[in-house]
């Protein structure tokens, strides 16, 4: 005889995770032993400091609400749970009493799940396992433990896919061949050619690397008759070497090479340069590990001579960046590899462009890019922010000067628009005379900014306290921040108009924990996670370090990590708001990948239940890192 019961619950439970990942017999076994709760408005099912049951619950109908009581016996709304909301599941997960308080909001209908049968039939459940973490978490009243924050990221660590080889030790030469650096360069090149080796390293009487010499040298040094072949490897080699610990990671070393453009790590005993040699790895040894990979998109890009190719090149590190989503790569590896690809691009614009020009530039001066560039946070193809700081020249040559950088910005910003880039809409880029200027002009207006704060100052100073020298010198970028720091140390009340403005857009979530969305033109009832959930971050990590006086480091995640080690009272919050970030960059970014688009307008209905509970998870730090800036800058009175 069928059990119509138990097949009404199962017809329910299909809809929503984990139960749609599960296999039919086994969700048809879990709904046989489902107890059914029916609740009046204002019903308790358990209350705080309750022992765990052996049950966990799905609301059916209606909406059950999870509060705490603090000390003054305030009732404080943690979550309103409706159809197909898990919730309770920390019994199964922590097994300690409940810290939470369910009462039914309306009149309800709840499932009640036995742990022990569901433990029995999703034993071995990765996917399960994760989707309950995640629950877990978003429903838990203090959402900035070690513990839950680290698990509700689960799901941003690498896989088990073939690409987490990126994250094993690398496999370098170890005990490598080597000369002395009293050696002469004959005597080296006899030894490299009698063990068929493209390079050497040069250690001194203890064995610590100064210097490499490779093939590259010999050619472009002896053959060339620049020195005789008789000369000492001091004076060809390449110094200082870079060097890295033996336990480096596969990623890591590719990094390494990326950054500093060379093809060989020295490994020594501790990781600098003034411990003992052990081993070398070598461009080659990064290749054979990864397959393809991000250098071989860079050396496309350096090589590039048309703005053609480097949208070529460009659009292949689009290809990879999907390519580790999938695989999920850690998505703050995945930052510095696309924001390296970007500034690659950058530069070679650049240098096409100036030899196009008429002469070369005039003076020194420095492509800073800001907003999302700046911050190393662009993964998709967004608009352009960028700007030029130029030495300061005589009054009388300035509008000169000025004229070559501007045409040489209208070059570049035009090949960068090619590529895929589009234009700032409000031309916040280097080709306006207003983001064109010497250092003492730029000095003048972010004082100016500062000391004078309106709204306009605060949305531009804002937008450019997130810069990053892409090429140029950058001690005209030093030069611009010292001034900067200089300026904010006389105020306090700049401060407060950049703390509104972080205040600007309230939490993601509203009263009821329903989604805030737009409410008219065409993003009506459309989610917008860049201005509602990641500018609220972005803004609060630049204020913060600000008023530290921290300097040098624009990555928002970074950011919060770096306020983490100076502030241990905020550490845990610091921390969940840098994970938060990183996961929804990388929700953002997919679903750019997925619509082909900025990934920043989501339509709340395409989203999963478990992507709905992640991003809920994302959002609670939002709301606390906002009251912490209200007290700090004693915002309350100034909104």
């Amino acid at each position: 005889m069928k059990n119509s019961i138990a097949e009404r619950v199962y017809d329910f439970l299909k809809n929503y995770p984990p139960f749609n990942i599960l296999k039919d017999d086994d969700l048809l076994e879990i709904s046989k032993q489902v107890s059914i709760v029916y609740l009046e408005k204002g019903d308790t099912l358990f209350k705080k400091g309750d022992a765990f049951n052996e049950h966990f619950y799905m609301v059916r109908n209606g909406a059950i609400t999870s509060f705490h009581t603090n000390n003054n016996n305030v009732q404080e709304i943690v979550n309103i749970s409706d159809a197909g909301d898990i919730f309770g599941v920390r019994p199964l997960i922590a097994k300690e009493d409940y810290k939470l308080t369910a009462t039914a909001n309306e009149e309800s209908i709840v499932y009640a799940i036995p742990i022990d049968t569901f433990q029995a039939v999703t034993n071995n459940n990765a996917s399960v396992y994760k989707f309950l973490i995640t629950a877990f978490a978003t429903n838990a009243y203090d959402p900035y433990t070690a513990e839950e924050t680290g698990k509700i990221f689960a799901d941003y660590l690498p896989s088990t896919s073939q690409d987490v080889v990126s994250f094993q030790t690398a496999n370098y030469t170890k005990n490598p061949i080597t000369c002395d650096f009293k050696s002469s360069l004959k005597d080296a090149a006899i030894t490299m050619s009698t063990y068929k080796i493209g390079c050497i390293i040069v250690v001194d009487e203890d064995i610590k690397p100064v210097g490499i010499i490779t093939n590259s040298d010999i050619k472009n040094k002896i053959a060339t008759g620049l020195f005789p072949i008789e000369t000492p490897v001091t004076n060809i080699m390449s110094t200082p070497v870079i060097t890295n610990k033996k336990d480096l990671t596969v990623a890591d070393g590719q990094l390494q090479m990326i950054k500093h453009n060379i093809g060989h790590l020295c490994i020594t005993k501790d990781g600098t340069v003034n411990s003992k040699l052990i081993g070398v790895l070598t461009h080659h040894d990064v290749l054979v590990t990864l397959g393809n990979n991000p250098s071989v998109i860079l050396k496309e890009i350096k090589r590039a001579k048309r703005t053609k190719k480097l949208r070529t090149a460009r659009l292949k590190a689009n290809t990879l960046l999907k390519s580790y989503l999938e695989q999920n790569i850690p998505i703050s590896h995945i930052i510095k590899i696309i924001s390296q690809i970007n500034d690659a691009v950058t530069i070679r614009a650049i240098e096409i462009a100036i030899k196009k020009m008429p002469i070369l530039p005039p003076v020194a001066f420095s492509w800073m890019s800001i907003g999302s560039q700046g911050r190393k946070e662009q993964l998709l193809f967004t608009d352009q922010d960028n700007a030029i700081v130029f030495q300061d020249v005589e009054k009388d040559v300035y509008e000169e000067t000025q004229a070559y950088f501007l045409e040489l910005a209208k070059m570049v910003t035009k090949s960068l628009n090619k590529i895929g880039f589009e234009y700032c809409e409000a031309d916040m880029m280097a080709r306006n005379s207003e983001w064109c200027k010497s250092v003492t002009n730029w000095k003048l207006q972010f004082e100016n900014w500062i000391l004078n704060p309106d709204e306009k100052a605060i949305l531009l100073s804002s937008i450019f306290f997130d810069y990053n020298c892409v090429y140029g010198d950058n001690n005209l970028v030093d030069e611009l921040s010292d001034s900067i720091y200089e300026t904010l140390s006389k105020t306090s009340l700049f401060f407060k108009f950049l703390g509104r403005d972080a205040l600007k857009n309230p939490p993601p979530l509203g009263f009821f924990k329903q989604f805030l969305v737009e409410e008219s033109g065409e993003q009506n009832d459309l989610f917008n996670i860049k201005s509602r959930a990641l500018m609220p971050l972005i803004d609060a990590a630049r204020l913060l370090t600000l008023s530290n006086n921290i300097k040098g480091i624009n990555n928002t995640s970074e950011r919060f990590e770096k306020l983490a080690e100076i502030e241990p009272n905020n550490k845990e919050l610091y921390q969940s708001c840098s994970y938060a970030f990183k996961a929804l960059s990388k929700f953002k970014t997919k679903q750019g990948l997925l619509h082909n688009n900025s990934g920043k307008l989501i339509e709340l209905e395409t989203l999963t239940k478990e992507e709905k509970l992640k991003l809920r998870r994302c959002f609670k730090p939002i709301q606390e890192i906002q009251e912490t800036l209200k007290m700090r800058f004693d915002l309350k009175n100034f909104m």
